[in-house]
């Protein structure tokens, strides 16, 4: 429910989140008292910006369970440019003819343009990450070469909504760096670099409750050299950085780990449900449609399809209902759906009432179908 208007059940999160009271009162509270750039100043309103921002650098820190003393921190729109940067101020310099980047082509599409565009300029090649049936990455039949200069891999399918297990690429590659793409999993479930091994973790943080426009990439600095930003940097997105400071406060005190729980057990409630009407295919792993399925379960991403009525036709009868869903292609790279799908996602303020407005719609029809 929509805080304003109960008619309404947002199911769109895995694009967006919606943002508590919270974060928009210190986005508000900073615009309003104390607005200032930083970095460019010596007075009261400046300093204080500029400490707010490395102390929010700092709470991402701690936010991803990082320990250590020389990572980086640096904050970006969101995660499209936060991959670019990678690609290009980072890797592109260390490119050769020959090298080979691991990059998966059924993911999102902002984790394979940046690196076919470094490939493109070094001369080197990208290969695709294999996928299983369980659309998990193929580890058993992955080769990793000793030209293999960076794999760039997704936490959490933003259309299956499964964790592609990244453990099982730092086992088969233990000194290549792993550059993650964390949108779907930053600010919706318990993130950590000490446990994951990565060297990047790149995410958006309008979709973890902050403002839009703000995100960040971290840097582990061991495997190759520190990741600097090229060129010179502008003025800060101060604002949105603010709310995302005050958006990790909000999902601690929340508790990310009931955050995930509940996601799942939402995402559990509609696979369960579109399990028993036959009109409808849901894509992803069909063994984790249920609850006590035998492989790991949905985190609060479900994407599926009427077998006669268009995606987006469905969206538009789910929209006229009040039910707030995304049916597209979900932006995937080329060897992903090739069909349109209604995805429905979830976060902390969702309910089981609306999964159940949502099955019940559905369900309408399936009987007229």
């Amino acid at each position: 429910m929509i805080v304003g208007n109960p008619d309404i059940a947002y199911l769109d999160n895995a694009a967006t989140s919606q943002k508590p009271q919270a974060v928009l009162d210190a986005a508000f509270s900073y615009l309003t008292t104390e607005n200032a750039n930083a970095a460019r100043g010596t007075y009261p309103w400046a300093n204080r910006t500029t400490a707010r921002l490395v102390s929010a650098a700092s709470r991402l820190r701690s936010f991803l369970s990082d320990f250590s003393d020389i990572s980086g921190v640096h904050f970006v729109s969101g995660t499209t440019e936060g991959l670019r940067a990678v690609a290009r101020d980072w890797l592109l310099p260390q490119l050769r003819p020959g090298d080979e980047i691991l990059v998966p082509f059924a993911d999102h599409t902002a984790n394979l343009m940046p690196w076919q565009e470094a490939a493109a300029l070094s001369g080197a090649t990208v290969r695709a990450l294999p996928y299983d049936t369980a659309h998990d990455y193929a580890t058993r039949t992955l080769e990793v070469g000793p030209r293999t200069r960076l794999i760039a891999a997704t936490h959490v399918h933003h259309v299956y909504g499964n964790d592609m297990n990244v453990h099982r690429l730092r086992a088969l590659a233990p000194d290549v760096p792993i550059c993650l793409d964390a949108a779907q999993s930053f600010g919706h479930l318990p993130l950590s670099v000490a446990s994951l091994d990565v060297d990047f973790v790149v995410f958006s943080g309008h979709k973890a409750m902050a403002l839009p426009g703000t995100g960040a990439i971290w840097s582990r600095n061991t495997r190759g050299p520190a990741f600097v930003p090229a060129g010179w940097s502008g003025s800060p997105n101060t604002s949105g950085i603010i709310s995302l400071a005050a958006a990790m406060d909000w999902l601690d005190e929340a508790g990310l780990s009931r955050i995930e729980s509940w996601n799942r057990s939402l995402g559990v409630r509609l696979t369960s449900g579109l399990s028993r009407l036959p009109a409808f295919e849901v894509l992803g792993c069909q063994q984790s449609l249920l609850a006590d399925s035998p492989v790991q379960q949905r985190h609060g991403i479900v994407a599926f399809r009427h077998r006669e009525i268009s995606s987006n036709d469905l969206g538009f009868i789910l929209a006229a209902d009040g039910l707030l869903v995304r049916a597209d292609e979900h932006c995937q790279a080329p060897e992903g759906e090739k069909t349109a799908s209604v995805r429905a996602s979830f976060h902390a303020y969702n309910s089981a009432d609306e999964v159940d407005r949502l099955l019940n719609t559905l369900s309408r029809l399936q009987k007229s179908s």
